[in-house]
């Protein structure tokens, strides 16, 4: 949510970002329900004001003098009344329209209409060149026994799947490093709740906005969530920090659950889009510096990248353009892996920031000790894995000619020790 004086302020940079971020929001509708607010509120204020001082009069008045002041009276209970009515009315939409307008983009935020105007910043690893045919990740999941579409299909619809065996065991390796990694790096480690209530989605910005990607349990008024994004940066919803406690740094590891709505036809073949994948996610909770946040968002930035290293995948990141930016997010970093199969980088991780948006949402703050005022914190994300997306390159990079696949170095030990992944029938 954005602080309703800058809209005052300065309405068309809230107008060109909805444009940019291509967003619907009336912003001058929202400023007149603003001004109208205003308004009834300051005359209820004068109205309660003057009830008041006619109030202590009336004892001391007679005759046609307290006649006027109690039909004054009347009259002002009929307009404060009409006022609170106009209230009543009008703050609904206008906490609605609030909760629509986008956040600018920070200036170095390429112009765009979608991920294919992403701008590349640099490339990492080395592209791998086969000397044999390569098969992809469902090939090699068949023929290895890992992987099974056809009974995740026939169980739970379009786009689920089954990890068996060794693929099993290859995807919780490559979540288990990843945490292993940051909980050495110093974030806390969590176990979240995968349900959210609607104020939980709202105070993290999926709402409104995501719900038809949103897996929705009308009965219970809660949602599967997405990422542990939600939970995780909810943590401290509605609480005021200390400043010495800041930054907060958490990590979790997570189912996730999206419905893929609107995305009938697209990437159907194998594990790229998929209705419910495992990630790693870090939440870094600070104060309220643009600096930090930008010093936050290259360190996770880096861990993500870290992983990738490790796992020795090539990939690239991109600066995400203004029209693929939700509406929360001021800049957004984007890792994309090579995968053979696609003949392309993929998208495979985020890292976004959102400065004081979901915190205004969710009512989270800290101390300021320099001013003695309660601030709103800023809040980051980061993808530092997400799988079996991830399986994709590292099953179709690390294959060999004979059908197995070389374990990555830094999951053997998360696999007894074994070097490959072979077919013993």
């Amino acid at each position: 949510m954005i602080d309703i004086k800058q809209i005052r302020e300065d309405p068309e940079r809230f107008e060109r970002a909805a444009k940019q971020k291509l967003f619907d929001v009336d912003i001058r509708q929202l400023l007149r329900l603003d001004r109208e607010l205003r308004d009834a509120k300051k005359q209820l204020q004068d109205i309660t004001t003057e009830k008041n001082s006619i109030g202590k009069s009336i004892p001391r008045l007679a005759g046609d003098e307290k006649k006027s002041a109690l039909e004054r009276l009347s009259k002002l209970k009929q307009d404060e009344a009409d006022y609170q009515s106009r209230i009543k009315t009008g703050q609904p939409e206008f906490d609605e329209l609030m909760l629509l307008v986008a956040q600018p983009a920070d200036d170095d935020v390429p112009l765009g209409r979608d991920d294919t105007e992403n701008v590349e910043i640099r490339r990492q690893g080395q592209i791998r060149q086969f000397d044999f045919d390569p098969k992809d990740h469902v090939q090699l999941g068949l023929a290895l026994d890992i992987i099974d579409i056809e009974r995740g299909v026939k169980l739970a619809g379009t786009r689920n799947y089954f990890l068996k065996g060794d693929g099993a065991l290859l995807h919780w390796a490559v979540l288990r490093f990843a945490m292993d990694y940051m909980v050495g790096k110093g974030y806390t480690p969590l176990s979240v709740p995968l349900l959210a209530k609607d104020e939980v989605m709202k105070g993290t910005g999926y709402f409104p906005g995501s719900e038809d990607q949103t897996y929705q349990m009308e009965k219970d008024n809660l949602s599967l969530v997405g990422t542990a994004e939600v939970p995780l940066t909810a943590y401290h919803m509605d609480e005021i920090l200390k400043a010495e406690h800041l930054p907060a740094k958490y990590v979790a590891l997570s189912s996730c659950f999206r419905r893929e709505a609107g995305a009938a036809g697209k990437d159907t073949y194998g594990l790229y889009r998929i209705h419910q994948f495992d990630k790693v996610e870090q939440v870094v909770v600070c104060k309220n510096s643009i600096e930090e946040s930008r010093k936050y968002h290259a360190e996770i930035l880096a861990s993500a990248e870290a992983v990738m290293q490790a796992l020795e995948l090539p990939y690239r990141v991109v600066n995400v353009c203004t029209g693929d930016l939700g509406r929360g997010q001021v800049k957004k970093f984007d890792i994309e892996a090579w995968m053979p199969s696609r003949r392309d980088y993929c998208e495979t991780h985020s890292a976004s920031r959102f400065y004081d948006f979901q915190a205004r949402r969710m009512n989270l703050r800290y101390k300021d000790p320099a001013t003695n005022k309660n601030l709103f914190c800023h809040t980051l994300n980061n993808t530092v894995i997400a799988s079996p997306r991830i399986l994709i390159p590292i099953l179709e990079l690390y294959q060999n000619a004979d059908g197995s696949i070389t374990i990555p170095n830094v999951l053997r030990k998360y696999m007894a020790g074994r070097e490959k992944i072979e077919c013993f029938v």
